[in-house]
Formats: structure tokens, sequence, C-alpha cells
């Protein structure tokens, strides 16, 4: 079979695929975006916008159930989780087919729906979802956006049970009776106080000594202390060492906790620990691409490979895992490969936002990171019981943290763990790349009463 000439092939419609693919169509370069799956990738998909939808639902659980304090009683409200997965599943069959039908309706871009694998350094051969055979195509550019899946330990007796990932516990239409979250990170705490507001049982086990290991500790130390407040079981230094369901369903987990080991029964269990790259079934030993000892594609801060021509963007990589930042990539390589300009992944900003609530929004460097880097710093914490808004509206849990630089009073980095976190943190992250001084902030007029107005307090704490 003599392969179709392409100028340019994407492999996986995520984040950074889908819209480099109808740039680069857009730009007269003939090309093919292969897509084993969905369009949208895993934020449309698996991710982002499910999971939002839920968190949101999960909030006004959440709400409902304590609106007293405020001075309105709800009586008898009810979790009804098939309203609940059905919203969710039209919010992303719309973006998905939005989607679809936007690429497929691209001029000089091929949509093709089959799983990719290289046969040689730039041809690939697609076997086609619909069964009808393969493709062999042929390019001088082929970027990869094939990101990753859900990482499973080697825990005995895991493979024999019904366990969840994200992405199958998406399915639920039912909620869980009791459930064991494995994994005390970003997406295992979000899954975890969002069932527990739907009803579940939920007991969170976390390998570390504590959770959210990345971050700083008090906010680790608060961030448990919020979760506590709901009734979640939170077992830090603890893992499970076996597994066994019960002809009835139930699953018995081992878990072992300072050399002692016990047993506990859960209805479910969702295994949160991390993510691997799809980089397992691509052929990419037919290419040359070097990869890490992880199985991530190493590319420079061009997000190019070792071979030219050849280019990788989004979590497969092994940078930063957001779909923004699968979106930047995308930007950087159009720009440079189009508009012929010289951008580099080196020095962006890494905003992120965990959807607990309330929110965690961080940007720049944690104080843990400013110590380790030996720098002269201080730190501007403000308890979000101190801000008006947060008062007003009867939600005072968390805080604000920034890190500044003594000599220069630049922001170096911030954490805003409270009601919305990721939107405070990105005022401050403009600051940031703005080279906006603390002392600046300290005195802006803010529209009273924002939550973002408690930024002239949070730097009020720097003169104390």
């Amino acid at each position: 079979m003599k392969p179709k000439q392409y100028d340019a092939i994407i492999i996986g419609a995520g984040q950074a695929g889908l819209p480099l693919a109808k740039k680069l169509a857009q730009a007269g370069k003939k090309t093919a975006l292969i897509e084993k799956r969905w369009i949208g990738g895993t934020c449309v998909n698996d991710g982002c916008t499910p999971t939002k939808t839920w968190v949101a639902s999960a909030k006004m659980a959440y709400m409902a159930a304590n609106s007293a304090a405020l001075g309105v009683t709800i009586k008898n409200f009810k979790v009804d989780m098939a309203t609940i997965k059905k919203r969710k599943d039209d919010i992303v069959i719309h973006a998905r087919n939005g989607g679809t039908k936007n690429a497929e309706e691209t001029p000089n871009l091929d949509v093709i729906f089959g799983e990719a694998v290289f046969t040689d350094v730039k041809t690939i051969s697609v076997a086609l979802k619909d069964g009808s055979g393969a493709k062999l195509l042929k390019a001088d550019w082929i970027f990869l956006n094939v990101g990753t899946k859900t990482f499973i330990p080697e825990i005995e007796g895991l493979n024999d049970i019904d366990y969840l990932t994200s992405t199958s516990i998406l399915e639920l239409d039912k909620v869980p009776d009791n459930l064991l979250v494995i994994g005390g990170n970003y997406i295992g705490l979000e899954f975890g106080q969002m069932f527990r507001r739907f009803g579940s049982k939920v007991t969170i086990l976390e390998k570390s000594a504590r959770l959210l290991r990345r971050e700083d500790e008090d906010i680790s130390i608060e961030v448990r202390k919020i979760l506590a407040l709901e009734d979640i079981n939170i077992q830090t230094g603890s893992q499970a060492v076996k597994f066994k369901q019960g002809k009835k369903g139930k699953i018995t987990a081992t878990i072992k906790n300072a050399g002692h080991e016990k047993k506990e029964k859960f209805s479910h269990v969702l295994v949160a620990v991390g993510r691997i790259p799809n980089t397992d079934t691509l052929g990419l030993d037919k290419t040359g691409v070097k990869l890490d000892d992880k199985g991530y594609i190493k590319v420079n801060g061009k997000l190019e490979t070792n071979v030219k021509g050849i280019y990788a963007l989004g979590d497969v990589t092994g940078g930063p895992a957001f779909t923004h930042i699968a979106y930047n990539d995308y930007t950087i390589v159009y720009r440079n490969l189009i508009e012929k300009h010289n951008y580099t992944t080196a020095d962006r900003p890494i905003p992120y936002c965990m959807f607990t609530d309330p929110q965690l929004g961080r940007v720049g460097i944690s104080e843990q990171e400013a110590k380790e880097q030996k720098l002269d710093y201080i730190v501007a914490k403000l308890p979000m019981a101190h801000v008006a808004r947060a008062v007003e509206t009867g939600d005072t849990r968390g805080f604000m943290k920034a890190i500044v630089d003594r000599k220069t009073k630049k922001i170096l980095g911030a954490a805003i763990l409270g009601q919305e976190g990721g939107e405070i943190m990105s005022v401050l992250q403009m600051a940031i790349e703005g080279g906006i001084t603390y002392d600046r902030i300290r005195y802006c007029v803010f529209a009273h009463p924002l939550y973002s107005e408690s930024l002239n307090n949070l730097f009020m704490r720097v003169e104390d």
C-alpha cells in the first residue's frame, strides 16, 4: 500500500492536537488528524468538562445541606445520580460533537478515527475505528498529542476486583455506599469530596505522610482539615496491600499503616495514584524518538523531539499535565513553524487549580521551593476568616498566601485556598507577569466587597 502524503499529521485530538490541526490546515498545509477515541481528548471526555459538571452538582448538594446557617432551611433534598450523570453526558456530548463537526468541516483537514502506529520514521499506519481496514500516511511534520492514562499499581488482588478509574467512575449512575479512594492528590481529593457530598461514605488512602505532597505543608494541613469537617476518613502513611471481592460484590481491602495491617470493607474502589503516557502502542521504536525512563517523550523547549520534524505536545511530554499547558504548547509550535517566531516553554507561568471546595489556585513558586532555592523571601498570609466577602457569604475556610522577594518586592508565587481561589490566583498571576510589586497591590483600589479586594490586606501582612 502506497502511503498518502500530507504536510502534517497530528496523532491525538486533544487540547493541543485539535486546534493545531485546524490552524495548520487553515494555513494551507494538507493535514491529517488521527484520533482513536473521541475529539476533545481527556479534557472534554474524561477530565475537566465532566468532572466539573459533577463538582457543580456536589456543591449544590453541600449548599442545600448547609443552608440553615444562612437562614434558609432545605428539608428532604435528594441527590439523583442518574440525572447528574445525564446532565454531564449531555454537556460532554455537546462539546464533543461540536468539536468533531468543526474539525470535519475544516478545509485541508482529514479527520481519521483509528489507532495509529509508526511503521517507519515518518510513516504511520492507522487501523480504522469502523473496522473497514487500514490507511497508510506519511508527512514531514508529525505531532504527538496522545496524552496519558491511569496508572494501575501492582497490588495483590487488584486486577481481580471491579475497581474504578477517573474515567470509568464517570459512568456511575448510582451513588456508591462506601468508596475507597487510593491516592490523596488532586484527582483523588476532588472525587473523594464530590462523592461524600453525593452521599457516599468515603475513605482516602495516601501513601505519603501527608496529602498533596507537592504543596506547602500548611496547605496540606488545611485541606485535610476541610475534608475532615465533611466526615471524610483520611488515612495518610497508609496503603492498600491486598484486595478481595466477595460473591455479593463487597470488596475487602487490607490496609497497611506503620507496619500494622487491618481489613476494611468497601462497595467501590477508585484508583487515583497517577497517570502514565500513552506511548506503549505507538511503535516509536521505528522512529528513533527518545523516551525517558517513565515512557514520556523527550522534547526540547520548542517541543521538538530528537528526530527533526517530530514534535510532542501536552501531557505525553511529562511536563505539567494541564489542559491550558497543552493549549499553550500548540500556540508555541504553530507560531514558531508558521509565523516564524522563536518561542519556547522556558519560563512560562504554570498556573493551576484544584477544584475541591474551596478551590486551591496556585501559580509561581511555593514557600517550600523558595527555601530549597535559598531565596531571601517573605511570606504574606491571610486567613479567609479575615476576608469580608468570605464572611458575608458564610464560607471562611482556607487562606490566601503569597511569597515575595524581600529586595525587589516582586511576587514570586501565590496559593489561594478559598472560594474563587483560582480567580484570585489569576489576579496575582497577572501581577507576576507584569512585574507589579506587592506594595502596589497593597494600595491598589479594588471594587468592594470582592474577594480580590482582600489582596490589600494580604500584603499589609508583609509590613507586620
